[in-house]
């Protein structure tokens, strides 16, 4: 593990007015619909890039971050199973959820790419690193909700014990039927951000759109308490023996890394980026003191430069292989 270098400020293509969602479209493998969101690239030699977003998110989450790495990634996002405009799935197993990502990358045929995880996707996407390391050139995780065992380090580790009993999902459906959807809004941006208060108004906007659509989706509290399910069961089996530790496929990954966490992030342990950074071999570890859970989101200039610095940094490791040999 090493320290994430940042490019210059001035390597980042900021946009005058925030960007609106990017286009998508839905894309049928194995006879379910993924739909997937599109950032076209700004120079010819751009390389593909596919984002993965966290719980109860979507593709809608890179919205900003895919247009500041417009200039060098081809940026795909998917909606995982269940969330945003993608079909339910069969099962929300953190192995389930990889596969789906495995199988656009072959059904696109555009690996390798520059993986890039928040949260849940975070942890999907160390699985699709280590265990099909052929689809990946740079893994970026965001906050990854990697295993910790501390229920009080998490917003919602209170819930926990109760998404392991099986008419979970009816309580989550209940609950939110519940809560005004201001209840909701003002709940989840109080647990994903640092700073709420700061975050423009137009994002405020298109995260009360993305609660407003979970309110309208019937399959939404199964995807949710599904996800939340597998993450536990993910974080109690990382501790035993057996090839399914998220933390021995981790210690697999051989694509470049950048871990970055926020150190105000109430929904994932703050030590576990640390951790991360260090169970990858070729890492590097960003922590932003002004930050919550999604950086991404929060300061999406400063985790360009983070990658950029980590493209960087690989450019030059390549260079100066080539004049070795």
């Amino acid at each position: 593990m090493k320290r994430a270098l940042l490019a210059p400020e001035s390597d980042v293509n900021v946009p005058e007015t925030l960007p609106p969602p990017w286009p998508g479209r839905p894309v049928t493998i194995d006879g379910t619909r993924t739909f997937v969101r599109y950032t076209p690239a700004r120079a010819q030699a751009a390389e593909p890039a596919l984002y993965v977003h966290g719980l109860g998110g979507s593709a809608n989450n890179w919205i900003d971050l895919a247009y500041l790495m417009a200039d060098r990634w081809d940026g795909h996002a998917i909606d995982l199973p269940g969330f945003g405009q993608s079909d339910p799935g069969h099962r929300y197993t953190i192995a389930a959820l990889a596969n789906r990502v495995i199988r656009y990358l072959e059904h696109s045929d555009r690996g390798p790419v520059h993986l890039v995880g928040n949260s849940l996707g975070g942890s999907v996407s160390v699985r699709v690193a280590g265990l099909r390391p052929d689809l990946v050139r740079t893994l970026t995780l965001v906050s990854p909700a990697m295993p910790f065992l501390d229920p009080r380090r998490s917003a919602q580790g209170r819930f926990a014990p109760f998404v392991l009993l099986p008419f979970a999902n009816r309580l989550a459906a209940w609950r939110m039927g519940a809560m005004p959807i201001d209840d909701m809004f003002t709940m989840v941006i109080a647990a994903c951000f640092a700073e709420p208060e700061a975050l423009p108004e137009q994002r405020r906007i298109d995260a009360r759109k993305e609660i407003e659509l979970r309110y309208s989706v019937p399959h939404y509290p199964a995807a949710y308490v599904g996800c939340l399910r597998g993450l536990v069961t993910s974080f109690l089996r990382a501790y035993l023996p057996g090839a399914n530790s998220l933390w021995r496929i981790a210690a697999k990954v051989t694509a470049p890394t950048l871990v970055i966490g926020g150190a105000h992030d109430q929904l994932v342990d703050t030590r576990v980026p640390a951790q991360v950074a260090k169970a990858i071999p070729d890492s590097r570890l960003l922590m932003l003191d002004n930050a919550g859970h999604v950086a991404q989101i929060e300061r999406p200039q400063i985790v360009a430069r983070a990658i950029l610095g980590m493209l960087g940094e690989n450019s030059e490791e390549r260079a100066i292989s080539t004049k070795s040999n």
